[in-house]
């Protein structure tokens, strides 16, 4: 079950915009184990890690770094070994961009024993924020 870590930007009810809800600085908008509030995200992050490294990789690097490179420098350093490392590294600049804490266990041990749920823990923490990481660079910072 998801958390609801938001507050509302549009508090009038009469309003005629949709309000539009933004997560509370300093807290995750979900859970390590909400994966599948996001089925599709899950399923590409079981599958395809490294489509997934790649796009955060593209969103956090403010487009600096692609989605290609980034998804290809995590398969290169093979997902099972090395490019846990990487993803913890990627991990640990998400919580510094958005003041998130840390989990209960460290960012390194997240990403290692429980990197599908890491990745896409951090694809919904984007996509929470108003980005969308599957288009890149069009919706960073």
């Amino acid at each position: 079950m998801s958390q609801n870590n938001t507050y509302n930007a549009n508090t009038k009810s009469s309003d005629p915009n949709p309000q539009v809800s933004y997560p509370l600085e300093g807290q995750w908008s979900t859970g390590l184990y909400d994966c599948w509030d996001d089925p599709s995200t899950c399923l590409i992050a079981s599958c395809f890690p490294c489509i997934t490294m790649g796009r955060i990789v593209e969103m956090i690097d403010k487009g600096s770094t692609s989605c290609f490179v980034g998804g290809l420098i995590f398969c290169a350093l093979n997902p099972k070994c090395f490019g846990k490392l990487y993803a913890y590294s990627y991990r640990s600049k998400l919580r510094a961009l958005f003041s998130l804490p840390e989990a209960q266990y460290s960012d390194a041990f997240v990403s290692s024993c429980c990197c599908v749920c890491a990745l896409t823990q951090e694809y919904r923490e984007l996509k929470n924020r108003g980005f969308n990481p599957s288009i890149g660079e069009n919706s960073y910072f």
